[in-house]
């Protein structure tokens, strides 16, 4: 039997409990939804005390009440509590841009929700005889849908260990991913040590900085002061470097230019003011 539609009233639906996914405005959404309607349904699960809790289409139903919709197509769904938290992870895992900490705190989701359901791993492509009773047959589980390995899940997972702030940094590209990972075995305080440190001296670790605190972290060494002497260290690729944020300068350059465009102009000016110093100090040389 095919599954009905049913049109449901937006003030009807209720987000999900958790959701790891951040809800961004997307204005290419917004004109379709506009000029062509909800094309792909939402799909909800009805609620003890009433309404419905959305499961798939969280930034379509936000992108609806910008443009002034206030009913929405979904499928309506009897999911319990485990398979709603699947769904709602596979659903949003294939989002063009999703970040470090949504997959983090999805993968931890769906992997917890995968150990309380008892499910086999009967997928397709993952072998019926392997069962999620250790945590890399399980994490094989939660990657399958995304693609990727039951190691990298994990490694996903320990990024929920990081520090709100350092996690933001990651999300941000401040800090790198394997270096990350590192970090996230530091203690509660060591993190907040090493966030104070990075903040006072503007400067974020690198991979090998991250597993040397990793591992005077683990042999009780690792403190203030360790921190801010590993963090002073000069790195070999970081000499001499002058970092320019790229919205400081943007203004200065037409729209359609690239940052390697950027460079070869702000290179070229630098060359022709060398000059020009070089020339003036000649000329004062003749006097």
């Amino acid at each position: 039997m095919r599954e009905q539609v049913k049109n449901i009233p937006i003030v009807d639906l209720h987000p999900f409990p958790n959701n790891p996914f951040s809800v961004r405005e997307d204005i290419d959404l917004q004109d379709s939804i506009r000029d062509y309607g909800v094309i792909s349904p939402l799909v909800v699960r009805p609620l003890e005390s009433g309404g419905y809790e959305l499961i798939s289409g969280h930034r379509r139903k936000s992108a609806c009440e910008l443009v002034g919709i206030d009913k929405v197509p979904a499928f309506v769904r009897n999911l319990d509590d485990n398979t709603a938290v699947i769904a709602l992870v596979d659903s949003n895992l294939h989002r063009e841009h999703v970040l470090p900490s949504e997959k983090a705190f999805a993968y931890k989701m769906k992997l917890d929700a995968i150990k309380k359901q008892g499910e086999r791993t009967d997928l397709s492509g993952v072998p019926s005889s392997r069962q999620p009773v250790g945590k890399l047959e399980s994490a094989d589980i939660v990657g399958h849908e995304a693609s990727e390995s039951g190691r990298q899940v994990q490694r996903y997972i320990r990024l929920t260990e990081l520090n709100p702030q350092i996690l933001k940094m990651v999300d941000e590209n401040q800090i790198a991913f394997t270096p990350a990972i590192e970090l996230s075995y530091l203690s509660g305080q060591e993190q907040a040590d090493l966030l104070e440190t990075m903040v006072c001296e503007d400067r974020t670790p690198s991979l090998s900085q991250s597993q040397q605190m990793r591992r005077l972290s683990a042999d009780g060494q690792l403190n203030m002061d360790t921190i801010f002497k590993i963090m002073t260290e000069e790195k070999p690729n970081q000499a001499e470097q002058i970092k320019i944020k790229t919205d400081s300068i943007k203004a200065f350059f037409p729209k359609n230019y690239s940052l390697r465009q950027m460079e070869q102009v702000i290179m070229k000016l630098l060359a022709e003011w060398q000059l020009k110093r070089e020339r003036a100090a000649k000329s004062r040389d003749a006097r």
